[in-house]
């Protein structure tokens, strides 16, 4: 039976259904606070796998291509959050002064290291360079996401500093990549043998995130304190930040006189924010 064509990938179609069973069956008590642990380990178990994945000999593949990974910084960690800025007068008042943080966090995110790989490997682009810039992202994003928070929106962490953020941050998430790397002698061979694996933990764990945070958010009343043409209005700042960021990788990619593998891998690794990584960062940095 041919898939109808409306219908998103399967992936949306179970974060949809997480939502909609957080919204009616939210976890409590030690329900919650037992899923919080599974969700950590589920966390950990994903940058171990990711980082037995990658092999050095990539990282060395695309480190040297400078120029491209400074212009997919500069769209995640400069274009996004001046974007952000930018457009307060008008988001503000559409969706609201809450969501318009997420907005801002969501600015503040490193890019995703799957989906951008993916979409630039099925577009033909330059993938070592890819797997480069979007891991490099996501691991320098352990670091600058707090520091732009801080500046975006005054939020220390739930330790009250910065440095507490990224400390925890990195327990959570950066070691156990290191973890992964230095496991990868034993075990990468597997690991590159059971890519479905690696594809089960890491939407399992984004899974189990989104139903906590919105269980919590659930059980603290969002759908009574959050108006349906806000969230609306927020779908549609999504869509308008990614045209934007979209555009402006294209241009800028051809101003600098990038090649046609190049530029793909700069649309793709500049314009995508991870939720993998942005919500644990989250569950850390508005703690409290």
């Amino acid at each position: 039976m041919t898939r109808p064509r409306f219908l998103p990938d399967n992936f949306t179609l179970m974060l949809i259904t997480v939502v909609i069973i957080a919204s009616f069956l939210p976890a409590t008590g030690q329900v919650a606070v037992g899923f919080g642990w599974l969700t950590n380990i589920a966390i950990a178990l994903l940058f171990f796998l990711h980082g037995a994945k990658l092999s050095r000999e990539s990282i060395i593949a695309g480190a040297g291509h400078w120029r491209l990974h400074l212009l997919v910084f500069g769209l995640t960690f400069v274009l996004f959050p001046l974007l952000g800025l930018a457009l307060k007068p008008v988001l503000s008042p559409l969706i609201g002064k809450d969501l318009y943080m997420g907005i801002l966090y969501l600015c503040a995110l490193p890019a995703t290291v799957q989906s951008a790989i993916a979409f630039t490997s099925l577009a033909r682009g330059n993938i070592p360079a890819a797997i480069c810039s979007a891991a490099a992202s996501s691991l320098f994003g352990i670091f600058l996401t707090p520091l732009l928070v801080t500046l975006l929106l005054n939020v220390h962490g739930e330790g009250g500093s910065t440095l507490d953020a990224i400390i925890k941050i990195s327990v959570q998430l950066l070691l156990p990549f290191i973890a992964g790397q230095i496991m990868r002698r034993w075990i990468g061979a597997w690991v590159g043998r059971n890519k479905n694996w690696l594809k089960f933990v890491d939407q399992g764990s984004i899974l189990l995130v989104v139903y906590g945070a919105f269980s919590e958010a659930v059980n603290e009343g969002i759908w009574q304190k959050t108006p349906i043409w806000d969230l609306a209005g927020l779908v549609g700042v999504c869509c308008l930040l990614l045209t934007l960021v979209l555009v402006a990788a294209t241009l800028l990619s051809k101003l600098f006189g990038f090649n046609q593998e190049d530029r793909i891998t700069i649309l793709f690794c500049g314009s995508k924010k991870s939720l993998a990584t942005g919500v644990p960062m989250a569950q850390v940095l508005f703690a409290g």
